[in-house]
């Protein structure tokens, strides 16, 4: 049998966070002078150095992941015993809000000794993070040029190139033999990482072309770099937008870009694994403002910071609770007449709901990879609301039949069918009318949808079904 068939698969993060957990408890308890959980003779020192194996033998990003799903105690005790030299590396990784929570935990000292190994661009990441009395020391600490870097990446904000491009990458000239390239490649211990193609600059480091690295190997050294290198290049300047950027490497299929200034003036690159952590954190994002919560919440953290995060759309949304029962509050008495009406409307606001949440999430989608705009509402309105009255009318027919037969009125089943397409007209028309506005507004359009279109076909779909029912039912 061969060895890649004998293989063990590498453990999931899962089953070692699970382990590392089991070691925690089984080290607590004998500080406690309790027995281990599982009954095993094991010794406090042999615990220690198990744990220590396990967390040495983790890749950095894997640790972080450990360190983001354990309690902050836990995660604290965790953060103690990493080697020190890893401290930067992890740091990097980990989410804004734990990363908070270990810096807490950290001397001036080792958060010095922690982030100055670090590349100018990875160190411009973590500056706004770190405490302003170590920043004068770790300023100083650097050399002219790491300084100017470092102070370049942080003058631009986190959406944009500059923010995300890195200092480390390879310049040749053009008029020189591949084999004079090879020769001087070899004198790298190693190329920068995502290396694909070299950068060809002229005497002013002005970008002239790129050499994909497959084309160096491929052609005969005698040729000169000129004859061969790519002269018509995809580059980008600091001030572009990050998430066109990333479309154009998703488009291109591009592992690294050239970062020039106005002049054509090389003075960075932009790779993949930032556009990759960049598009993660974007959509991350989303999906949080989506839901009215203001930033990265630390799934850990304090039951004040918590409510802090939160409070601001719950406030909202209690407030637009508040005016859905107000609405219901109008119709009481015809309610009390007819009690089907409470066991239906529920559906017709359920249904809009729905319906409103996938109108406004194509919407934002379409929004963010800059295929629509606000000019283009009012044929997006046309499109959605012929949606909305074929799936209104076939769907409300469905559950008109279903009301006719449980409660034998035709006439219900009549108006739970009108108002659940009304309800689904409206649900369309707020769905591309809310994040339109937010644009308008110059504000993110995914900011609170789900709560707005929620709040709009909860009140709507009330008034609708209940207004309908006291016209014609009652």
């Amino acid at each position: 049998m061969s060895e890649a068939s004998t293989r063990t698969p590498a453990p999931r993060v899962q089953d070692r966070l699970e382990a590392i957990n089991d070691l925690l408890r089984r080290r607590e308890a004998l500080v406690d002078g309790e027995s281990p959980p599982g009954g095993d003779a094991v010794t406090l020192e042999r615990i220690d150095a198990d744990l220590q194996a396990r967390l040495d033998g983790l890749h950095p990003a894997d640790l972080a992941d450990v360190l983001e799903s354990l309690p902050l105690e836990e995660r604290l005790a965790v953060w103690q015993r990493v080697r020190s030299d890893r401290d930067g590396e992890i740091l990097l990784e980990v989410s804004d809000s734990v990363r908070e929570s270990l810096i807490a935990d950290m001397d001036d000292s080792e958060i010095l000794a922690a982030v100055e190994p670090l590349d100018a661009d990875e160190l411009a990441d973590l500056v706004d993070d770190l405490p302003t009395e170590v920043l004068p020391e770790l300023m100083a600490s650097l050399d002219a040029q790491e300084r100017e870097r470092v102070q370049a990446a942080m003058s631009y904000e986190d959406d944009q190139v500059g923010a995300l491009m890195d200092f480390d990458m390879v310049t040749i000239r053009e008029d020189i033999s591949l084999e004079v390239v090879l020769r001087y490649l070899r004198r790298f211990e190693e190329l920068p990482a995502q290396t694909d193609k070299l950068f060809v600059v002229n005497a002013e480091h002005v970008l002239t072309g790129v050499l994909p690295l497959h084309w160096l190997l491929v052609n005969p050294p005698e040729k000169m770099v000129h004859e061969i290198m790519a002269p018509d290049v995809n580059t980008f300047r600091p001030e572009d937008d990050a998430y066109d950027v990333a479309q154009a490497f998703e488009r291109y299929d591009l592992v690294t870009a050239p970062v020039v200034d106005a002049h054509m003036r090389l003075i960075g690159r932009i790779a993949v694994d930032a556009m990759i952590d960049f598009i993660r954190e974007e959509g991350e994002a989303e999906a949080l403002s989506r839901g009215g919560l203001r930033e990265e919440e630390d799934i850990f953290a304090s039951v004040w910071k918590s409510v802090q995060n939160r409070w601001a759309w719950l406030a909202t949304n209690l407030v637009t609770a508040f005016i859905a029962s107000r609405v219901i509050g109008l119709f009481e008495h015809s309610i009390e007449k007819l009690v089907a009406l409470a066991a239906l409307m529920p559906i017709v606001a359920g249904i809009g709901g729905n319906s409103g949440n996938q109108t406004i999430t194509m919407i934002v989608r379409a929004m963010a990879l800059e295929q629509v705009n606000v000019a283009q509402a009012g044929r997006l309105w046309r499109k959605e609301l012929g949606v909305a009255l074929i799936n209104g009318l076939l769907w409300g027919t469905v559950i008109g039949v279903v009301a006719w037969l449980l409660y034998g009125s035709v006439s219900l089943g009549i108006v739970m069918t009108a108002a659940m397409t009304l309800n689904l007209l409206l649900a369309a028309f707020m769905g591309v009318g809310i994040p339109m506005l937010m644009v308008k507004l110059g504000r993110d359009p995914a900011l609170g949808s789900s709560v707005l279109i929620t709040a709009m076909t909860d009140s709507g779909g009330f008034f609708i079904f209940l207004g309908l029912a006291t016209l014609f039912l009652l």
